[in-house]
């Protein structure tokens, strides 16, 4: 019944028998896992001899009637332990069995970080998968707290609706992000921290991949410290005219630290030609409690004791009755997803997608937390909110496969984005409201080649176009009367455009059946315009061109010289060309300092080498190691600077010191990371990540902002029939004042007179598989209650959170 009301919700109009499998009267088998009973697809089944061999298919089935009785079923599927059996054993016509995951995985896995699909040991750069049975079982509430749970990235948050990735010293718009292999970033990413990851909808997902090092031979500028793949759920199509795959999902969730009620659905139906996927998620987030465990040496840090309300046209400072409690923090967000697949015939498959994703205002909270003359002075912000976060996208793919001297598959995407952000703030006392509204349009075109020469030679290559442009406006509303009245924008008031062309190049080749070279090479060209008027500043210019170029490369290198040991050696350079943002943009980076345009921008440049030992013992323990270094040349800072000869001018009332980004930089970044995995005992496994990461600015000789902290996660897993259970902790390492950037060292309402202090959480996660269609989680997060503030994160982390969900699959 359930399965029919969701039908009707979802896909009005459509009519018709709904049935699924394989055609009645053949022998099959399906295969399914021990801990979650849920099908697994590409699982090969074959005999002794290996001249029988079949597949699971996407319900984890498989016809069996090219084998004999005698046989000796092999099953092999590279995250389950393979097992054997009798043919003769199988009873019934539609047997079930179930495979045991592997704890230790190092055998064949596919990524697409890099726009296709790849062997993961043929790839020299280091890549971090996140499968979509990990996701449920992390249950993040947003794609930021994704990220962080995979223990190899630094999240930070200015307030609970955000999540800003830090990879390797680089952050906001010196990493990318990309949905279904189309980048995100837009010609406004700004150098600051940046909160645009949690617009993904993590219920929507089949995978994430986290590409380590610059990208920017397929992504172009932006990937310097690495790329953040999200790959959305794809519709299914059915094997036979005469069959229909119908599955939907849905979920529940509660969380007690924010009160979070989380609700999602998602319908995919498929036939063999055409296949439907509609989704959707709603998520209501409560102001979010801190944990009540507080720093012995700092007792008052992070306590919210008192915050402003309105009352009677008057702002009015009230005492909060529970310190822990992050008044002001919440908000709420929708997510929407449809796609439509048409395979017309087996060298065509044709696609559109929709993603959009929309929230409610969010407070900016470590704006709300602000005082005057340090911690001893008043709240200086009655107000201080982002308006709804829009996005949305449009993309048409057409992928052709056909045996051609150019190609065997090729790939052309258009899309379409729009975004809508805003900013609206109110001092305390003020009478006036200012909101800043900026809109983005981007349009990207891609078409991609992929060529193969038997198993030994691949060439990738590919054309790309991106165009963006940028309104911006800007109003100051009277509380009382409504009157508006207009302010300076934060962007240029005339219009600006973003354009950025380029061609690149990959090819790999095995030099030799155990070493694999990876070469690329990509052009891009650049170029921006941003007009401005004379309405609020009196600039030295009316507007500012930009047209410039940047090489970016690659060469790599894997090495097997044993099935159970690899070795990674890989160069590549990555660049970031200026964007409006750094170019054209006018806004108060904090207090009594104002960020001014500069028209004499250039690209930066990284230049960086990676290399990786990644062994495995008797598929019982896996070791990866990890370093590297990056060399930073032209690197855009923040400097002094002056605006028609003056150091200071005033913005929004206040006399404020003035700064710009310039090429003043040289840099250094180095690192390490380690990840572990070792099978205990048939049932039990251990699991830990550790990343340390050291930057200097050699041109000041100062720290870099966006370097983390030591941090990590380390974790025990037990796996039964139906039941999984984790213990594990998550840990930063204490960063001492002295390791700040100069720019964040003057923020005592986000760091401790000494920095950022060490800590560590104790955290408990289950699942239990009730049937093959309910699935019930639950978890204790942070079981201690400790308090404690991620490094440059505006607002505290959650207390001591219970969450359960249930999830039904049908």
């Amino acid at each position: 019944m359930l399965k029919h009301l969701f039908l009707i919700l979802f896909f009005i109009g459509f009519t018709g028998p709904f049935s699924s499998g394989i055609a009645l009267g053949q022998k099959t088998i399906k295969v399914i896992a021990e801990t979650t009973l849920r099908p697994i697809s590409d699982v090969y089944i074959f005999n002794n001899s290996r001249n029988k061999v079949v597949s699971t298919n996407v319900e984890g089935k498989a016809i069996l009637t090219k084998f004999a009785a005698e046989d000796t079923l092999h099953f092999q599927h590279p995250s389950f332990k393979p097992r054997v059996i009798i043919f003769h054993q199988l009873k019934g016509d539609s047997p079930t069995i179930s495979l045991v995951e592997r704890p230790v995985v190092m055998d064949e896995i596919f990524v697409s970080a890099n726009k296709r699909e790849q062997k993961l040991e043929e790839i020299p750069q280091r890549i971090k998968r996140i499968p979509m049975d990990d996701i449920q079982f992390q249950n993040p509430q947003t794609s930021a707290d994704l990220l962080q749970s995979s223990g190899n990235v630094f999240v930070q948050k200015s307030q609970l609706g955000g999540g800003s990735p830090m990879i390797r010293g680089f952050a906001a718009n010196s990493v990318l992000i990309a949905v279904d292999g189309i980048r995100i970033n837009n010609a406004i990413f700004r150098s600051g921290n940046l909160q645009n990851v949690i617009s993904v909808d993590p219920n929507a997902l089949e995978s994430t991949e986290v590409l380590f090092g610059p990208g920017s031979i397929i992504y172009g500028s932006d990937a310097l410290g690495g790329v953040m793949n999200f790959q959305t759920k794809q519709p299914v199509l059915s094997y036979s005219e005469e069959q229909s795959l119908l599955k939907v999902n849905g979920l529940a969730r509660y969380s007690s630290a924010n009160n979070e009620r989380t609700f999602h659905a998602d319908l995919s139906y498929g036939k063999q030609q055409w296949g439907f996927l509609s989704s959707v998620s709603y998520s209501y987030f409560d102001d979010l409690r801190s944990g009540g465990n507080f720093y012995d040496e700092f007792p008052t840090f992070g306590k919210r004791e008192e915050y402003v309300v309105r009352q009677s046209g008057e702002d009015t400072v009230v005492e909060n009755d529970d310190v822990t409690m992050q008044r002001h923090s919440g908000y709420q967000q929708l997510n929407l997803m449809q796609k439509i697949r048409y395979k017309p015939t087996g060298s065509w498959d044709l696609s559109y997608g929709l993603h959009y994703a929309t929230t409610t205002d969010i407070p900016r909270y470590d704006r709300l937390i602000e005082r005057s003359e340090g911690d001893a002075g008043s709240l200086v912000n009655a107000e201080w909110y982002y308006g709804p976060q829009i996005w949305m996208l449009n993309t048409i793919k057409a992928d052709h496969f056909a045996d051609t001297g150019l190609y065997d598959k090729m790939s052309a995407v258009i899309s379409q984005q729009w975004f809508q952000e805003s900013r609206n703030d109110r001092d305390f006392g003020s009478p006036t409201l200012r909101n800043r509204e900026e809109n983005i349009d981007v349009y990207t075109a891609n078409v991609d080649f992929d060529k193969q020469w038997g198993t030994s030679r691949e060439l990738f290559y590919g054309l790309e176009g991106i165009h963006s442009y940028v309104t911006s406006e800007a109003m100051a509303t009277q509380m009382e009367t409504g009157r508006k009245s207009p302010v300076a924008t934060r962007y240029p008031d005339e219009g600006s455009g973003y354009t950025q062309l380029a061609a690149y190049a990959k090819y790999k080749q095995d030099l030799f059946s155990n070493l694999t070279a990876v070469a690329g090479t990509r052009y891009s060209h650049v170029m921006l315009d941003a007009r401005f008027s004379d309405q609020f500043y009196d600039f030295p210019f009316d507007d500012i061109d930009l047209n410039t170029g940047a090489f970016s490369g690659s060469l790599g290198f894997t090495y097997r010289p044993a099935k159970t040991l690899q070795f990674n050696l890989n160069g590549s350079t990555g660049f970031r060309a200026p964007n409006i943002d750094d170019v054209a943009k006018v806004f108060d980076s904090e207090p009594g300092t104002v960020i001014v345009p500069n028209a004499n921008l250039k690209p930066e440049y990284s230049y960086n080498v990676d290399f990786s030992v990644i062994k495995d013992f008797n598929e019982q323990l896996r070791l990866e190691l990890n370093t590297y270094y990056t060399w930073l040349r032209d690197a855009m800072v923040r400097r002094n600077f002056q605006f028609n000869g003056q150091d200071s001018i005033q913005y929004d009332g206040t006399q404020s010191k003035v700064e710009a980004l310039v090429n003043a930089g040289r840099a250094y970044i180095y690192g390490v990371s380690a990840d572990l995995s070792a099978e205990l005992s048939p049932h039990v496994a251990f699991d830990s990540q550790l990343t340390y990461t050291r930057g200097q600015d050699t041109s000041n000789d100062e720290p870099l902002r966006h370097v983390a902290p030591l941090f990590g996660a380390a974790g025990i897993t037990y796996k039964a029939k139906q039941i999984k259970v984790e213990a594990y902790t998550e840990f930063n390492g204490k960063k001492d004042i002295d390791l700040f950037s100069p720019s964040e060292r003057n923020k005592p309402h986000l760091y401790t007179p000494e920095g950022t202090p060490a800590w560590a959480t104790l955290n408990m996660k289950a699942s239990y598989q009730v049937n093959e269609e309910v699935m019930i989680n639950a978890g204790i997060e942070n079981i201690l209650d400790k308090h404690y503030r991620p490094y440059s994160s505006g607002i505290s982390a959650a207390g001591r959170n219970i969450s359960v969900a249930l999830r039904a699959q049908l």
